[in-house]
């Protein structure tokens, strides 16, 4: 029997607030355990949350650029359960009223575009961190991440493969950074996702019992998890037996899920409203400032570079990819370059130079005005491709005006016609046998002539000139 994978996922993005969802404590990553929380995020009695305004504006952001439906009115909710990392006993999220319903997110597939149905879009605090120690066979609770803001993304049963979860949280990752509201290091948990998944016959419409695989965090675990439980399940089924519905926990040394618990229902979180947190309105001219605000995303660039400025695909993929690449490839082009010409120098140059210093591409230490300089000295012969390399990498490591290291270095191309002929003539009466092959078909000899006259000026001459007037001088 052949098996079709159904799966629905629960993304959890963690936002870059500078304070936690309901109290003024640090979200930063790190520092000692314990030491960045307070009786709020701790749930010490009497203590009341507040809310982060800025935990609402960025997941109105997001839910814009997913095309949800915005709710007019917002409240939060308590979900109840119990673990040694929540002190509280619930976790205030929201159930009744998410801030965002019914978005789209476009994939891309064998079969082309596909659209995944985004089910709800809401807030809530995120849970303490248990530290498991092998050695000892302890477990240790650091409350600091207590009450980091996080927005929950729930689509529908949607994919069908791992590659489509992987093409659908890179474009989720894209839009997050392009909206400046996480930075998504999945390492460090700010990006981390649940799966659900179950198989059914091919062809049946009829859903099958799932399971869910909680907090993954990185795209390797992504698919190893979904490929080893879509195995796991197929076993047990095509051996007569029945799938439980439970939480399993993807073991990445192991490489296998292990189970949990039983899967719960909203029933068994018992949710009520947050007594504590009055219902939010959000008016018509708050909706119109987020729309205003929300800047050109990865996949709009990746359009607007191939058709307007006739980019490869690829060539705009790589630059779309970072908003700090593809603001700084604007910038380049604004300056006067040409776009097709600035996109190669950026794949072939700009980045191999920020690989090898440890450099990331949001923020490229070259300004794109010296870059620009580079270029234009290149097209304009001043300096030949293998010079400009050479400029590009001193000036980004030092800061030095292109120009003025050429200059000093004496590394500016001799464009004079008339020294350039003289080396010329003087090479072919060196080398009467070189000239005389060449004269008589044996085109290989040009590039040992070439390379004679390139010799003669130094290596400072323009190749293209002295091309040209070697031809014409052969010819004649």
């Amino acid at each position: 029997m052949e098996w079709e994978m159904i799966i629905g996922l629960e993304t959890h993005v963690e936002l870059s607030t500078r304070t936690k969802a309901f109290c003024s404590c640090s979200v930063s990553f790190g520092g000692l355990p314990n030491s960045r929380c307070c009786p709020v995020c701790a749930g010490l009695p009497g203590a009341l949350p507040r809310l982060n305004g800025q935990m609402v504006d960025y997941t109105a952001r997001l839910a814009l650029a997913l095309g949800c439906q915005i709710s007019p009115v917002i409240a939060f909710d308590r979900k109840n359960y119990f673990y040694p990392d929540l002190p509280k006993g619930y976790q205030i999220s929201q159930f009744h009223t998410p801030l965002g319903r019914e978005g789209t997110l476009p994939i891309r597939t064998e079969k082309g575009e596909k659209q995944i149905r985004i089910a709800e879009l809401h807030m809530e605090e995120d849970a303490g961190k248990l530290i498991h120690d092998r050695e000892t066979g302890l477990t240790q609770i650091d409350l600091n991440r207590c009450g980091v803001p996080l927005v929950e993304i729930v689509t529908q049963p949607d994919f069908r493969s791992a590659q489509e979860v992987l093409d659908y949280l890179e474009r989720l990752r894209l839009i997050c950074l392009y909206l400046g509201i996480s930075d998504c290091k999945m390492q460090e948990g700010s990006l981390r996702c649940d799966v659900n998944l179950s198989l059914r016959p091919k062809g049946s419409s009829q859903l099958g019992t799932r399971t869910e695989m909680k907090n993954l965090g990185s795209f390797r675990a992504v698919a190893r998890a979904i490929y080893a439980e879509a195995l796991r399940q197929q076993q047990i089924l095509e051996s007569g037996g029945h799938i439980r519905q439970e939480t399993r926990r993807w073991d990445e040394d192991q490489d296998r899920s292990e189970p949990m618990r039983p899967k719960e229902t909203a029933a068994d979180y018992r949710y009520f409203p947050e007594p504590d947190l009055p219902p939010l309105r959000l008016d018509r001219k708050l909706l119109e400032r987020w729309r205003w605000q929300q800047p050109e995303l990865a996949h709009e660039k990746l359009e607007r570079y191939q058709s307007r400025w006739g980019l490869s695909e690829e060539d705009a993929q790589l630059i779309s990819k970072s908003r700090g690449l593809a603001d700084y490839y604007e910038r380049l082009v604004a300056l006067g370059t040409d776009p097709r010409e600035g996109a190669n120098w950026i794949r072939t140059d700009l980045l191999r130079l920020l690989k090898e210093r440890g450099e990331g591409t949001e923020k490229v230490p070259l300004p794109p005005a010296m870059l620009a300089r580079v270029i234009s000295m290149t097209k304009e012969g001043r300096i030949n491709r293998g010079k400009a390399s050479q400029v590009l990498e001193h000036c980004f490591a030092t800061g030095e005006d292109p120009e003025d290291y050429c200059r000093r270095n004496g590394l500016e191309q001799v464009r004079d016609r008339e020294l350039i002929a003289q080396t010329v003539r003087q090479v072919l009466t060196d080398h009467p046998a070189q000239t005389g092959q060449y004269r008589a078909g044996q085109e290989k000899v040009f590039a040992f002539l070439v390379g004679r006259c390139m010799r003669a000026l130094g290596g400072k001459a323009d190749p293209k000139l002295v091309n040209e007037l070697l031809r014409e001088m052969l010819n004649s």
